[in-house]
C-alpha cells in the first residue's frame, strides 16, 4: 500500500485552484483520480484521502458504533457530511471550496502534509506552529510505538 509522505507547498490561485503533489496523485491513481477532502475536526487544517479510506472509515464507524448513537451521527456529520470529492485537471490541480479553504485560513499557498494513509492541507504559517507544538508534545511524553507487521508478512 502506498502512502502518504513528505510536506510540498503550492500555490492556490484566486479561483481556489491547487495542485496536489505528484506523489500524491500517483498513491490515488490505482484507486480514483480524485481526492476527498474535509474541514479538520481537531484543527485548522483539511484532511484528505483517497475514497478507499473514507470507505473504510464508514465501514468502521458502523461496526463501532449503534446505528442510531450519538458518536456515530457526529462523526456522520463533522465528516462524511462535510466531505467533498475532488477531481483533478489535466495539470493535476482540483478546485479546493471557498468554506473549505476558510476553515484552515488557507490564502496563496497551501502545505500538503503527508501523514501516511491520509494526508492534511495547511496554511504554511500555521503548520509550523502545529509541528512545533506536536514536536514540544513527542519530546515531553516520549510516545511508545509497537511495529505491526502487516498480514502475510
Amino acid at each position: 500500500m502506498a502512502l502518504f509522505v513528505s510536506t510540498f507547498i503550492n500555490k492556490v490561485d484566486r479561483k481556489g485552484r491547487v495542485s496536489v503533489p505528484a506523489s500524491f496523485r500517483a498513491t490515488l491513481s490505482p484507486q480514483s483520480a480524485a481526492i476527498v477532502v474535509y474541514p479538520s475536526f481537531t484543527s485548522a487544517a483539511i484532511e484528505g484521502c483517497g475514497p478507499d479510506f473514507l470507505e473504510e472509515l464508514a465501514t468502521s464507524a458502523s461496526t463501532t458504533f449503534d446505528l442510531f448513537s450519538t458518536e456515530q451521527d457526529d462523526l456522520n456529520t463533522l465528516i462524511f457530511a462535510s466531505s467533498c470529492q475532488l477531481a483533478w485537471d489535466p495539470e493535476g490541480r482540483v478546485l479546493l471550496p471557498a468554506e473549505i479553504l476558510a476553515h484552515a485560513a488557507i490564502g496563496e499557498l497551501a502545505a500538503f502534509v503527508g501523514k501516511g494513509r491520509t494526508f492534511q492541507i495547511w496554511e504554511p504559517e500555521a503548520l509550523k506552529a502545529h509541528q512545533a507544538e506536536a514536536r514540544a508534545r513527542a519530546l515531553k511524553n516520549r510516545p511508545q510505538l509497537t511495529l505491526r507487521r502487516p498480514e502475510g508478512r
